[in-house]
């Protein structure tokens, strides 16, 4: 085999680190720019494929950026799942931290998930709410497994409206947070997040 051919072949990704690597795309232009201002163009470009092998992983610009959404939805899942048989409480500052972690090591694709709730389009907005609501359901479900708080949590109103309130409150930290507005450390920004749950669900 021509070394150059073995080179090529070297360079060749599988399906699922081609597609990781459209998705990290992505979220890094999302998070810089409104939805309607990103070209699928772009993220060819920049990632060094055709427009049709992106198309291939994606039909329509929809589907990418909601596949952006929800691997960042899935991503924040797994690193705030609950313990089984620990406290919330005790719980409640590793998580934080973790996740805090991860909004500085990920903040492009959390500034676009989060950029999802201002699209104009409908059907990417739902995404955006259907990951929201499954992290408030998994909030949830950790509250009601808790002895200090019991399963009646789950159907109370006003502890889903303030877990909801929370998400927001935390999200809108994290986002002020990564702009350097403040210039608050990680431990602070995490303590001011724990406190505000604790305290609307005291």
């Amino acid at each position: 085999m021509p070394a150059n051919q073995g080179e090529r072949a070297r360079r060749r990704l599988s399906t699922g680190e081609r597609r990781e690597q459209l998705l990290s795309v992505g979220a890094r232009l999302f998070s810089e720019s409104p939805y309607d201002e990103v070209r699928i163009e772009q993220v060819a470009e920049i990632a060094g494929v055709s427009r049709g092998l992106l198309y291939h992983y994606f039909p329509t610009k929809r589907d990418f950026f909601a596949a952006v959404v929800e691997r960042e939805s899935a991503r924040m899942l797994r690193m705030t799942a609950a313990v089984p048989g620990v406290p919330v409480r005790e719980q409640l500052t590793a998580g934080l931290d973790t996740y805090l972690g991860y909004v500085q090591e990920h903040a492009h694709g959390f500034r676009a998930f989060h950029r999802a709730d201002a699209a104009g389009d409908q059907a990417v907005r739902r995404v955006y709410q259907r990951a929201l609501a499954a992290q408030e359901k998994q909030i949830l479900a950790a509250l009601a497994a808790d002895p200090e708080f019991g399963p009646a949590v789950e159907t109370a109103p006003q502890v889903r409206l303030a877990v909801r309130g929370w998400l927001a409150f935390t999200t809108a930290v994290c986002l002020e947070w990564l702009r350097g507005e403040g210039a608050l450390g990680r431990e602070q920004v995490r303590d001011l997040c724990a406190r505000a749950l604790l305290g609307v669900l005291s």
